[in-house]
């Protein structure tokens, strides 16, 4: 069975790419929304759940409570142990995965159209069943002590727990969505449980399907696998109250190599100049090699192996983001050339040239992202979560083609703010004066 699903898998892998997706929404019995991508070419589904909330749910003396609970969902369910399910899933040649963010906890299953009542009944047993049994808590909460642990020693994690810090404060982005070393070690079952009940709801969830399924057929196992979790849960977290003052905070750590993530205001999903600060962005650092940032950091100058920058869209808070590490002795340098860039991209603007390659290669790339049933999946529940229509995939590069020289040049001025760019910088950088709190 196993190798059966493998050849599947790799089937699905060798598949054109395709950006024509007939996405269909249904509404199940109990009321359920979902989105499905009807194919019958080979028996094999893939099913695609989001929870939003995700690990901001966590109360203030429980975090990283979310992170634990979902780390322990196929760690037991009903009667089985952890070595039980993991048996059961793989005789099934089922695959699962479950993720959690600070904005939703991810729930991935593929499975044969042959095996698909069986593999969801297992499913179910992890979402609306675990046994969270005390064996399982502490083995999946070592395993976060030691991630935490290590944490302590990489100048990256350092950098996150520090960036988050100064910019998010108390909002829940402000710690880390694993916790604390103290905040894992006190953390209990009712801890865990709570963390469910919260975060796994019927009102807060995504579904898509893609694959050999009906929609009479989907409606009908969305209400079995998903019927009996709480309706309700916890409330969202309020949009955040964003710390942005300019300058550069330095958390110093014996390394050879500094560290630094960056970031101004960014634009929301939902504002009507999102696409022409998306096309902006793959100009100044989305765009790898082609990107204004890498060819004066790191072609220029060498001072970098890789910057880059990204539009950052949670669902509480908008960040116009980016990241480079350079030598102690020569990341001054690099944070200087990159305000410089970002001022210069905001007075001066694009080129007419840098508009048409940009368009050229994200048109290009968008269809490449379509391989197989489970991108696809993914792809169709991130549209629902951001509040996309169903036919944004077919109208996608008509709308990154309608940005206009004009409308670029004119997104870069009105929201680039180099004065309020602020940097995090880990490590011994040498010349950085400048500090915030």
């Amino acid at each position: 069975m196993i190798r059966i699903l493998l050849s599947l898998f790799l089937l699905i892998a060798a598949l054109p790419a395709r950006a024509e997706v007939d996405i269909k929404e249904i509404t199940t019995p109990g009321g359920l929304t979902a989105w499905l991508v009807e194919d019958h070419a080979i028996p094999f589904v893939a099913l695609e759940l989001r929870f939003r909330g995700g690990a901001s749910l966590d109360v203030q003396d429980a975090r990283g409570a979310t992170n634990l609970m979902v780390g322990l969902l196929e760690e037991g369910a009903a009667d089985m142990d952890a070595q039980a399910f993991a048996r059961a899933r793989d005789a099934l040649a089922a695959k699962f995965s479950y993720n959690v963010s600070d904005d939703a906890v991810a729930v991935s299953a593929q499975f044969l159209t042959e095996n698909r009542e069986a593999a969801l009944d297992l499913l179910r047993a992890s979402l609306v069943e675990p046994s969270f049994s005390p064996e399982a808590l502490e083995r999946v909460r070592q395993q976060v002590l030691s991630g935490l642990r290590s944490a302590r020693t990489d100048p990256r994690d350092l950098m996150s727990k520090a960036f988050d810090g100064l910019v998010f404060g108390d909002h829940p982005y402000g710690s880390q969505l694993e916790g604390t070393v103290e905040s894992v070690e006190a953390l209990n079952r009712e801890d865990i449980v709570a963390a469910h009940a919260r975060g796994l709801t019927r009102e807060q969830v995504y579904i898509s399907a893609v694959g050999d399924i009906t929609e009479a057929d989907l409606a009908t196992l969305l209400d079995d696998l998903l019927g009996d979790l709480p309706q309700e849960g916890a409330p969202l977290p309020a949009e955040a109250d964003l710390n942005l003052p300019g300058g550069v905070e330095v958390v110093p750590f014996e390394t050879p190599q500094s560290v630094a993530a960056f970031a101004q205001r960014g634009v929301d999903r939902d504002d009507p100049d999102f696409f022409a600060a998306f096309v902006l962005n793959h100009i100044l650092g989305g765009g790898g090699f082609e990107s204004r940032l890498m060819t004066e950091v790191r072609e220029k100058r060498g001072l970098t192996y890789g910057v880059y920058s990204y539009l950052a869209d949670k669902d509480a808070a908008q960040l116009w983001m980016g990241s480079v590490a350079s030598a102690n002795d020569r990341v001054a340098e690099a944070i200087s050339v990159i305000r410089d860039q970002w001022a210069r991209i905001r007075d001066e603007g694009v080129t007419a040239e840098e508009l048409q390659d940009a368009k050229t290669y994200l048109t290009g790339a968008f269809p490449l992202r379509f391989e197989g049933n489970g991108p696809i999946a993914s792809i169709a529940v991130g549209m629902q979560m951001d509040g996309l229509p169903l036919d944004y995939i077919a109208n996608r590069n008509d709308m990154v083609n309608a940005v206009t020289l004009e409308q670029i040049n004119r997104v870069a001025r009105e929201r680039l703010d180099p004065e309020a760019l602020t940097f995090v910088v880990v490590g011994q950088p040498e010349g950085l004066d400048e500090q915030v709190n």
